[in-house]
């Protein structure tokens, strides 16, 4: 009887030990030679993050002072600032119906009800406000209410119909009419700043539907639980208004430093705010 036998192929643990090694040093030479692009790839992604978070924080707060109702904002502090927002406005018709004719704001008989020249946009909702002619001075003070009317049932895109007489104090020049909004009200943009590790850790809110108050909140709004949020992460926050640039408008600057993993993106932009009432 024959014995046939089997020979078995394989590797060492010598060789296996050898692959082991040059491969732990081929990779650690891979792994220096693609750290930089690496590092260097979410450096950018994190510059985006932040400058994209910068910029639609500058937009937003941009496209609402551009609807601030003129002569209404104001700095509590520079760390927060108020306004008044517009949802619409057009033009009264000044004389009135009647035997006499006359105008609207020639007597001391209060109004019930403005006509429009021209469709509004959209009808005024029950509950929100007129303002006629905002100077933003005692008088014509639409915070205090001097100027500011509310907006009755009836109301149509030609009609205006209050909830209750008003007398406004002083005409405009222009027959021109603002309308706010009774939900929204005032709104307030809010800020915290500060740094630690490295990260940002204040935030930005934008406060509403809190009433309008003719004082001047001290030193800002408040921000209960629940205030949009509009950045976190920030590092820097100040706001400051020059109400006489120009003949026509104010200035808004507005300074932003967002911070995360040591990375800071600084913002500087200024919004002109109209002030024709």
């Amino acid at each position: 009887m024959r014995f046939s036998k089997k020979y078995q192929s394989g590797f060492t643990l010598i060789e296996a030990i050898m692959v082991m090694t040059i491969t732990a040093v081929l990779a650690a030479g891979v792994a220096v030679f693609l750290r930089k692009p690496i590092d260097g790839y979410m450096d950018l992604a994190r510059r985006t993050e932040l400058s994209d978070i910068a910029d639609t924080t500058a937009r937003r707060i941009t496209r609402d002072l551009h609807l601030a109702l003129p002569n209404s904002v104001r700095m509590p502090s520079n760390q927060c600032m108020e306004f008044l927002p517009t949802i619409n406005g057009g033009r009264y018709r000044a004389d009135v119906d009647g035997a006499g004719g006359g105008n609207v704001f020639s007597t001391a008989t209060s109004l019930a009800a403005l006509d429009v020249l021209g469709d509004l946009s959209a009808a005024p909702a029950n509950g929100d406000f007129i303002v006629i002619y905002n100077l933003g001075i005692t008088g014509a003070n639409a915070y205090a209410g001097d100027n500011r009317a509310t907006v009755g049932g009836g109301t149509t895109v030609n009609s205006i119909v209050f909830s209750s007489l008003k007398q406004f104090p002083l005409a405009s020049p222009g027959n021109r009419f603002h309308v706010l909004s009774g939900v929204e009200q005032a709104v307030a943009y809010v800020c915290t700043a500060g740094i630690v590790n490295g990260n940002g850790t204040g935030t930005l809110f934008r406060a509403s539907a809190y009433g309008i108050n003719a004082a001047e909140p001290s030193p800002c709004p408040a921000t209960p639980v629940g205030t949009p949020i509009l950045a976190q992460n920030i590092s820097q926050c100040q706001f400051t208004y020059s109400s006489g640039v120009t003949e026509r408008s104010g200035l808004v600057s507005i300074r932003l430093g967002i911070t995360k993993n040591n990375e800071t993106v600084n913002l500087y932009q200024d919004v002109h705010v109209n002030n024709v009432p």
